[in-house]
């Protein structure tokens, strides 16, 4: 059973929900995301997103028509790899679509870019074999192309 906060960005309000690891995410429509998915190989039993991230997550599975295989969304910095400013400690990122194939990622990416639901898509220079989606709150601290100011 995992400890999950959301922070609903509609109430600037945190909510607390317990849900097992076959259960969907808070917010998530169709169990197109469950704890397991979410929580990735973290070991944390709290997890922490925003209502906003769901909501992305669930625009970008309709957009995208078919089942996404999530490699992990949230990750604490000691878990492996990645920094305190990194968009998976703030759960609000996603890396995807590892056992696409190249073609089917591209799709993914380009899918994913023009949707207008994510703050940042990483270009396949730096993630060539996953893709890698956030609904950062605020800007990046390096300037891209593939930022939008949502």
């Amino acid at each position: 059973m995992a400890k999950i906060l959301v922070y609903n960005n509609d109430l600037n309000r945190m909510e607390t929900y317990y849900r097992g690891e076959s259960e969907a995410m808070p917010y998530i429509t169709g169990r197109t995301l469950t704890v397991r998915e979410f929580r990735g190989s973290s070991k944390s039993p709290t997890l922490w997103t925003s209502k906003r991230t769901m909501q992305a997550w669930n625009s970008q599975r309709y957009i995208w028509g078919g089942p996404i295989p999530v490699g992990y969304a949230f990750k604490r910095p000691w878990e492996g790899g990645h920094s305190y400013q990194s968009q998976h400690y703030a759960g609000v990122a996603f890396d995807v679509a590892q056992t696409f194939s190249n073609s089917q990622r591209t799709a993914l990416r380009n899918s994913a870019q023009n949707s207008g639901v994510w703050s940042y898509v990483e270009p396949v220079s730096l993630t060539p074999t996953w893709v890698h989606f956030d609904k950062r709150a605020l800007s990046s601290a390096c300037s891209s192309r593939w930022l939008s100011s949502s």
